[in-house]
């Protein structure tokens, strides 16, 4: 039995002893000695250049509702962690559990060697062991930390993090609050990711209904809805396939609490209140919003934005966004974080006294999943489909026979695509908002002839169910859910660095990767390979400046994360695209995001959807001195076995 299986075994049994409180103290030992609640207590904050922290277990209390968790110096979510930035901190990390854990200290810049992911950058921290992190905090920002070991994240193993700048804070306020959000099932974590393998399906109960059916014949005609309903029939795909996991086995969490324990923040009337808002659920998207309350978005991932105001947006899985609220009335306001799929939410409560709390809105009609978002991009297809938002009753296009797109029994081999140099790229406007129907064709480039890349140059074998035909940005478009609100909805095309980004050059090399899938066997890749079957690293040289393209050929959101570097969403802004860690990839979108790649070692590279990432969606990215690296990487599609990885 190999470590990774042992570990993923102990876990699993932990969770599955544990049906109350009494029962896991009496199974579990050492459990009686943190089995508390843990939902109504304030959590610490911790500061100062050397922390002791100590992972271990604990019971989360859920609007009345018992379970075990994982808690940090015995709280879930862990303790927030503040310093400034410039000091160099030392974190003394004992693991109590009975299986492997880790840390990682996702956004933070900082030696690949302390980034905690076991099987990448270090072995993990053994039972009843000790690791020491040490680095030197070299940016500001709100930031958060989580486990990078198994499903432990799903089991509340996350925290926050405040870096505060060494000199003026950009962003002026008066008070400010925490938001960590957070996806909860009492179900065992790898038991809810037995049912996600054996049936992709069986935890969206978001099915159109016969009534839906009549609602859409008589909006749009008998037979275009009968052949709406047999093109989706054909590709064997829901419009409502949205979430994986849903509300029906979800609860949320907003920093550890549910709907009902309406955690409170308080403010007096005229304050400017900045929420440093953290998304550290395990499958989650949530649109924010809060009405009543206008919001101005400061910053995003960590890092300070030209201000825009807005009255929503979507905030993927490790995402993190602060914004200034500056409430005027003498009243409660509702913080309503709605899931994209809309089937739940969590709730605070932002009010000038204890105890006070406003109207929660009720949840909206479920978006629907249209031909775009199959990467069939209606513009280069001469019109007729739906263009724009994801809630309309029906989408068009239906009388297009897309029955053929499963290109499952395909095998073209593992073909490189990833190392396309094409010299040094001096055209400052090769932006997505620029990009046209043309495809690609090698060499120098203009922005229009940038578009519609659309090579599938990669393996096609069972892990790939679909391609996207013809995907296209999609950084105009607020998200999923939100293409109809009558309010403002952020966009990322609105995001702009405040100050202008540190590396002035051109990409001088470009890299295309697919995000692909097959849902039916719950199989998630990049490029048709799961992470257990790759057999080296996506090299980058140290030093070099290149762009990536992402294109989601899945009709799922993917929350893409790059450990260890800050990358440049290009999004028309030239030196002033936003950097982040995170970015959300539509489906059927093509984006792309510009690499300094000035942190040597080994970095992970994954969907930040918990069970995609577990699943297989995840690489390493290595970044080598030249003379280590090839130019172009023989193969840079590669990865590391990963502890805690399911083959």
């Amino acid at each position: 039995m190999t470590l990774s299986t042992l570990s993923r075994r102990r876990l699993l049994e932990a969770f599955a002893a544990a049906g109350g409180a009494a029962s896991a103290a009496a199974l579990m030992p050492g459990w009686s000695a943190q089995a508390r609640s843990l939902a109504q207590a304030a959590p610490a904050s911790l500061s100062g250049p050397v922390i002791d922290l100590s992972i271990g277990r604990g019971i989360l209390n859920i609007d009345g509702r018992r379970s075990p968790a994982i808690a940090v110096n015995g709280s879930t979510p862990a303790p927030l962690l503040r310093w400034r930035e410039g000091e160099e901190v030392t974190l003394n990390v004992t693991n109590t559990l009975d299986t492997d854990s880790s840390i990682h200290w996702h956004g933070i810049l900082l030696p690949f060697q302390m980034d905690g992911v076991p099987g990448v950058s270090f072995p993990g921290i053994a039972p009843g062991e000790t690791f020491t992190y040490r680095f030197r905090l070299r940016q500001s920002g709100t930031y958060w930390y989580h486990s990078h070991s198994g499903l432990q994240e799903q089991a509340g193993h996350y925290g926050p993090i405040i870096v505060d700048p060494a000199g003026a804070d950009p962003v002026s306020y008066d008070r400010e609050h925490v938001i960590v959000l957070g996806d909860w099932t009492f179900q065992p974590p790898h038991e809810l990711f037995d049912h996600l393998k054996k049936s992709a399906e069986s935890l969206n109960f978001n099915r159109r209904t016969a009534q839906d059916f009549l609602a859409d014949a008589r909006e749009d005609g008998l037979g275009e809805t009968m052949a709406d309903r047999a093109a989706w029939g054909r590709m064997r795909m829901m419009r409502t396939d949205l979430a994986d996991v849903t509300g029906v086995t979800y609860d949320y969490l907003i920093n550890g609490r549910g709907p009902a324990d309406n955690w409170t923040g308080l403010f007096r009337p005229g304050e400017r209140v900045r929420l440093r808002i953290i998304n550290a659920a395990a499958m989650t998207l949530f649109n924010l919003r809060i009405p009543g309350l206008a919001m101005t978005v400061v910053q995003a991932d960590g890092q300070a934005v030209r201000p825009v105001e807005t009255d929503e947006f979507q905030i993927g899985v490790a995402e993190t966004y602060d914004v200034i609220v500056t409430p005027r009335e003498d009243r409660a306001y509702t913080l309503m974080a709605e899931t994209a799929d809309r089937s739940g939410y969590a709730r605070a409560t932002l009010a000038p006294r204890a105890g006070m709390t406003a109207e929660v809105p009720e949840l909206r009609p479920t978006p629907l999943l249209t031909m775009r978002d199959m990467g069939m991009n209606p513009d280069a297809m001469g019109g007729g489909m739906d263009h724009g938002s994801m809630t309309g009753a029906a989408a068009g296009g239906a009388a297009m026979d897309h029955g053929a797109m499963n290109h499952g029994a395909m095998n073209q081999g593992s073909m490189d695509h990833g190392a396309m140099n094409h010299g040094a790229m001096n055209d400052d406007s090769m932006e997505p908002s620029a990009m046209g129907a043309s495809s690609m064709a090698g060499g120098a480039m203009g922005a229009g002839s940038m578009g519609a890349m659309t090579s599938h140059d990669h393996a096609m074998g069972p892990g790939v169910a679909n391609t996207a035909m013809s995907p296209v940005s999609r950084l105009h478009e607020p998200g999923l859910g939100l293409g109809d609100v009558t309010h403002r909805a952020l966009s990322y095309d609105q995001l702009e660095s405040l100050e202008p980004n540190d590396d002035p050059r051109a990409p001088g090399r470009e890299m295309e990767i697919h995000l692909t899938s097959n849902m039916e066997r719950y199989m998630w890749s990049f490029d048709g390979v799961r992470f257990s079957e790759v057999t080296s690293p996506i090299v980058f040289q140290e030093g070099e400046r290149l762009r990536m393209h992402l294109v989601n050929d899945t009709m799922m959101n993917h929350p893409i994360h790059l450990h260890g570097m800050f990358f440049e969403l290009v999004n028309g802004h030239g030196r002033t695209n936003p950097r982040k860690h995170t970015v959300i990839v539509k489906p059927g979108e093509r984006l792309s995001i510009d690499i300094t790649a000035d942190e040597p070692g080994d970095w992970a590279f994954h969907c930040h959807l918990l069970y995609h990432m577990h699943a297989g969606m995840m690489q390493v990215v290595s970044v080598r001195p030249p003379s280590e690296a090839s130019s172009p990487p023989d193969n840079p599609h590669g990865g590391h076995a990963m502890h805690g990885m399911e083959g």
